[in-house]
C-alpha cells in the first residue's frame, strides 16, 4: 500500500532542494597569482562584478572628425589649450567633454551661453586646468596609466564631480583630561579605513604630503628607528584604501613571505609605487591651487578643495573601466597643450624606492 504522507514529503523535500539549488549564490572565484605556497591568491565575488558591470562600462566613442581647415584657436576666441585642434575635432572634442562631465547641462556647465569666450564662470576655469592634468597623466605618468591613459570619463562616469574624492578632517576636539584627543582614528563608520579603528584620513600625510609609507622598521627593537612603530597604523590606513579602491587584495601588490621586499614582489607594487606619487603630484599641482574661488558648497568642512586618491580613477576595480582604452580615441588628450606643467616624475630604481611603498 502506498504512504501518500511519506511520498508528500519526499516530493515537498525534492521541491525544497531544487529551489535552494535554483537561489544558491555562485562561489566565490579564486585565481592562483603567485607560488603555491605563498597565499598568493585573488578572490573575486561574482556578485560583486554582476552588479557593478554598468559603472565600468566605457561610452563609445564619437565619430573622428575632419583635421582639415583652420585651427581652432584661429576661429574662436580665448582658446588656452586644444587651440591647435582644427576646428570639426575641437567641437568633438567638447561634445565628448559635456557628455563624460555634465550629460545634463550640456555646453552651459561650463560656458557663458552669451559668450563662450567669457572665463567667468569657475567651472570653465577648473575644467581647462583639468585637461591640462589629464594630459599630464598621460604624458607623463606612464610608469602607473601605460599607453591604456585616462580621459575625463575616467573619474567623472557622467557627473559634474567625480563621486570618490576625498577631503581634509578638521581637528578633532579635545574631550577633556579624560578623554583627550583622538589623535585622528578611532571613529566608527569611517568608510575610508574599512571602519576599522586605524587612523581614518591617511590621504593628507601621503597623497598630499610626502610621509614616508612603511610598516615594517628595518631594524631590530627601533627604539631610535627613523619609522616609529605607531606610523604603521597609518600606513595600514592607506593600504586599506588602496585594497578597496583597487577591489584586491595585499597579494595583487606583494608577496606574503616577505611584504617588504621588492625583489619578490609583483609588478604591480611597482606601478602603485608610480600611482601613489602621482596622485600626490595632481593633487599638488593641479586640485590645491584651484581651491580659491570655488563655491562653499564644493569645499569640505575644513575649507579644502576635493582632492583624488586612488579610488576616484579605479572606483573598485583593478583597471579603472576593466582597461578601456578610450585615449585611442581622443589623441588630443595624450600630450600636453597650452602653458608647460612641472611634475614630479621619477623613476624606479633598481632597489627599494626611498620612501618605502
Amino acid at each position: 500500500m502506498i504512504n501518500f504522507r511519506r511520498v508528500a514529503l519526499a516530493v515537498a523535500g525534492l521541491a525544497g532542494v531544487l529551489l535552494l539549488a535554483g537561489c544558491e549564490r555562485p562561489s566565490m572565484q579564486t585565481h592562483q597569482i603567485g607560488f603555491r605556497g605563498t597565499g598568493m591568491e585573488q578572490v573575486v565575488n561574482p556578485r560583486i562584478v554582476a552588479a557593478k558591470a554598468s559603472l565600468h562600462e566605457a561610452p563609445a566613442a564619437l565619430e573622428p572628425a575632419d583635421s582639415s581647415g583652420p585651427k581652432a584657436g584661429q576661429i574662436y576666441q580665448n582658446v588656452k589649450v586644444l587651440g591647435d585642434l582644427s576646428v570639426g575635432e575641437f567641437t568633438r572634442a567638447m561634445i565628448a567633454m559635456s557628455n563624460w562631465v555634465a550629460p545634463e547641462q550640456g555646453c552651459v556647465y561650463c560656458h557663458n551661453p552669451a559668450n563662450f569666450a567669457d572665463d567667468s564662470m569657475q567651472t570653465k576655469v577648473v575644467a581647462r586646468r583639468m585637461v591640462q592634468m589629464t594630459q599630464t597623466i598621460n604624458a607623463t605618468w606612464k610608469g602607473h596609466v601605460g599607453d591604456t591613459g585616462v580621459t575625463c570619463y575616467t573619474c567623472h562616469r557622467g557627473n559634474n564631480v567625480p563621486t570618490q574624492k576625498w577631503y581634509a578632517d578638521p581637528p578633532a576636539p579635545t574631550a577633556g583630561r579624560l578623554l583627550g584627543n583622538d589623535n585622528g582614528q578611532n571613529k566608527a563608520g569611517k568608510q575610508s579605513v574599512g571602519n576599522a579603528s586605524l587612523p581614518y584620513d591617511p590621504f593628507t600625510p601621503f597623497l598630499l604630503g610626502q610621509e614616508p609609507i612603511r610598516v615594517t622598521a628595518t631594524t631590530a627593537l627601533p627604539v631610535n628607528a627613523q619609522v616609529p612603530l605607531k606610523q604603521a597604523e597609518w600606513t595600514h590606513g592607506l593600504m586599506i584604501h588602496m585594497s578597496e579602491g583597487l577591489g584586491v587584495g595585499c597579494t595583487h601588490c606583494h608577496n606574503t613571505r616577505a611584504f617588504a621586499e621588492w625583489s619578490q614582489s609583483p609588478p604591480a607594487r611597482i606601478t602603485a609605487w608610480h600611482g601613489i606619487r602621482m596622485v600626490r603630484d595632481l593633487n599638488n599641482q593641479f586640485m590645491v591651487p584651484l581651491t580659491s574661488g570655488q563655491p562653499a558648497e564644493r569645499l569640505g568642512p575644513a575649507g579644502d578643495i576635493a582632492k583624488v586618491n586612488c579610488a576616484t580613477c579605479h572606483q573598485g576595480v583593478n583597471k579603472p573601466l576593466n582597461g578601456a582604452q578610450m585615449l585611442k580615441a581622443h589623441p588630443e588628450l595624450a600630450k600636453p597643450s597650452g602653458p608647460p606643467v612641472k611634475t614630479s616624475e621619477v623613476s624606479v630604481p633598481g632597489v627599494q624606492p626611498t620612501g618605502g611603498r
